[in-house]
């Protein structure tokens, strides 16, 4: 839970993350586990429990607070963005201490905006003494490992090669992955400086907006791209000879999903694990173009918090798919969360099989030295 001092008073099939049934836990569960992701566009929780190799999710928060707003421009969080993110962040204290989660068992970070903002360092703090959570700010090469953490068992077992995209508010974070034996690893990762919240801003979308506006935002991806990607001759073969697939996680690219399967409300169960072409890609941002702001935002998948947002995200995977051409892209509602809670429960898992090693240890030691019988 957090720290004592300042603490406010049918899933499914394709994925080993399940959901819980109703809401207390029954004596035989395993310990609560939390994941807390403070992001530049949203605030997000995970409260889980161990299930077999991976875990049930027993409660879950998400909330749209653009911590980042502005910050591209100013090189500072503003104060109403700051009091929008605290309150979704004391909200996720309250749920952490109802569902018994021990401070030890919550993993809370900040990712890009509060590392860019100069007064970043100091929202934390506030955080801090205001509601008992300690967030720590990550690098983006954890950000990016976390991410292909909680989408493993998205990847086709049969591909050899694999892109996964983590499209946030602030950056976008790139993993290349590369089967070697049963085992993919990862072989190159870059964090680019745009992201849905920073793209839309240097590119404010103009009346009556035609394909022109999202060929700029393309652009600009793609330069980023080019400016600190990742080149290995073998990867490009195997993507080339149609042995690779993309995966890609955030609420842009599950917005995106969801506009394809034309949903009159979000159903993750539908869209985790969704394969999309990159004909349905192109399909999907066509409409939303269409659609305008207004019509955007009518949209069930997508509401006026994303309404300006979302092609934004449309465009950074249309550049990705333009630097690394692939048919299949795998959509994943999950990342830096569930990487965040898998991390956290295998540590434990290590250190309880370390301790029962030590103690056989020491009952042997005792009965080679003890008394006969």
């Amino acid at each position: 839970m957090p720290e004592p001092d300042g603490a406010p008073s049918g899933r499914d099939a394709r994925s080993r993350v399940q959901r819980a049934q109703g809401g207390g836990a029954s004596g035989r569960d395993g310990p609560a586990y939390g994941a807390l992701d403070l992001g530049t566009n949203n605030c997000r929780l995970l409260i889980a429990r161990p299930a077999r190799d991976s875990f049930r999710v027993v409660d879950s928060f998400s909330r749209i607070v653009r911590l980042g707003e502005g910050l591209s421009r100013t090189g500072r969080l503003d104060p109403v963005a700051m009091d929008r993110a605290y309150d979704a962040l004391a909200l996720c204290a309250e749920r952490v201490v109802r569902r018994g989660v021990e401070s030890s068992r919550l993993t809370a970070v900040a990712t890009q905006a509060c590392r860019q903002a100069e007064n970043g360092a100091e929202f934390i703090e506030r955080v801090r003494q205001g509601t008992g959570l300690r967030l720590r700010i990550i690098d983006p090469i954890e950000e990016a490992r976390l991410s292909v953490e909680g989408c493993l068992n998205l990847i086709d077992p049969k591909a050899e090669a694999v892109l996964v995209i983590d499209v946030g508010g602030g950056s976008t974070e790139l993993s290349w992955l590369r089967k070697s034996g049963d085992e993919m690893k990862t072989v190159g990762w870059m964090s680019a400086p745009l992201g849905v919240v920073t793209l839309a801003e240097r590119h404010p979308e103009p009346e009556g907006a035609g394909n022109e506006w999202f060929e700029a935002m393309v652009a600009d991806m793609g330069a980023a791209l080019q400016a600190d990607g990742f080149e290995d001759d073998e990867f490009r073969r195997l993507f080339t000879e149609g042995k690779g697939h993309l995966v890609g996680t955030s609420g842009a690219i599950t917005s995106l999903a969801g506009v394809h399967l034309n949903l009159r409300r979000y159903q993750r169960d539908l869209v985790d694990g969704l394969w999309m072409t990159r004909a349905d890609c192109e399909a999907a941002a066509a409409r939303l173009k269409t659609l305008g702001p207004k019509g955007r935002s009518e949209e069930a998948c997508i509401g006026p918090d994303r309404a300006d947002l979302v092609l934004a995200g449309a465009a950074i995977l249309e550049a990705v798919q333009r630097a690394w051409p692939s048919e299949r892209v795998r959509v994943a509602d999950r990342g830096l969360r569930e990487g965040l809670l898998l991390q956290q429960m295998r540590a434990a898992k290590k250190t309880t099989r370390r301790r029962r090693g030590r103690g056989r240890g020491r009952s042997q030691a005792a009965g080679v030295g003890g008394p006969e019988t």
